[in-house]
C-alpha cells in the first residue's frame, strides 16, 4: 500500500528524531549512517510522490505540448 504524504513526512520526522537520539546517546556511527541512508530514501520517496501528484496539475490540458513535456519530466524525476 502506498503511503500518503503525511505518513511519509511523519516517518521522516521519526527517523530524524531517532538519529538525533542516536547521536546524543553516542550510538555506533555505522547504525547512524544506516538510519541516515533510510531517511534519505524516505525523502526521495516523498519527493517522487509530490512530483507525480502535483506537477501533472501544472500541465494545462489546453497546451498539449506542455503536458507532454511535463509528463516526460515527471517520468524522469520519478524514475518510472
Amino acid at each position: 500500500m502506498m503511503k500518503n504524504q503525511e505518513q511519509l513526512i511523519n516517518n521522516i520526522i521519526g527517523q530524524l528524531n531517532g538519529i538525533k537520539r542516536m547521536l546524543d546517546g553516542g550510538q555506533d556511527c555505522l547504525a547512524v549512517l544506516i538510519q541516515l541512508k533510510a531517511t534519505k530514501a524516505a525523502l526521495g520517496a516523498l519527493s517522487s510522490k509530490l512530483v507525480a501528484e502535483t506537477l501533472i496539475d501544472c500541465a494545462s490540458p489546453k497546451n498539449q505540448q506542455k503536458k507532454l513535456v511535463m509528463e516526460k519530466l515527471i517520468k524522469e524525476l520519478t524514475n518510472n
